[in-house]
């Protein structure tokens, strides 16, 4: 029986840039940083001899950011952006302003999809992606 949320995970390309992505321009604080390599890790990931890097990052309490480079295997690119393929995934955050934090992550190389939107009355959302592809959403809730 599942007790309660962990973290999202995302395989990047480099961990220090991205590390530096989600520290310096979203915010968030790294909890931790680890390396792994050999077994029990090639359990987990199911590679043999598997090494990684992970770096976990958070705002204060709860949920967390995991950040992931596979140093072996190497990973590939992935074969789409597109949100709607089957296993894509986003982390969602929930933002005083958004169209600040919009402006302030494509400043600094986020990718966008669309500027932020009213989806409801007092409910703006918008999709962005962070220089490795992985999709972000934010969300302004004033209602």
């Amino acid at each position: 029986m599942v007790i309660g949320m962990s973290h999202t995970g995302f395989v990047v390309k480099d961990l220090d840039k991205s590390v530096d992505f989600y520290r310096k321009v979203v915010g968030l604080n790294v909890v931790a940083t680890r390396e792994r390599e050999g077994w029990p890790i090639s359990q987990v990931v199911g590679y043999e001899n598997s090494r990684i890097k992970v770096a976990l990052l958070g705002k204060g309490g709860g949920h967390l950011v995991e950040l992931v480079q596979y140093f072996h295997p190497a990973g590939s690119e992935r074969p789409s952006n597109e949100r709607n393929t089957l296993g894509a995934t986003h982390l969602a955050f929930d933002v005083e302003d958004i169209g600040q934090t919009y402006q302030h992550l494509i400043s600094h190389g986020a990718q966008s999809l669309n500027p932020p939107v009213e989806v409801a009355p007092g409910r703006t959302v918008c999709y962005l992606q962070d220089p490795d592809g992985n999709w972000i959403e934010l969300i302004e809730d004033r209602s």
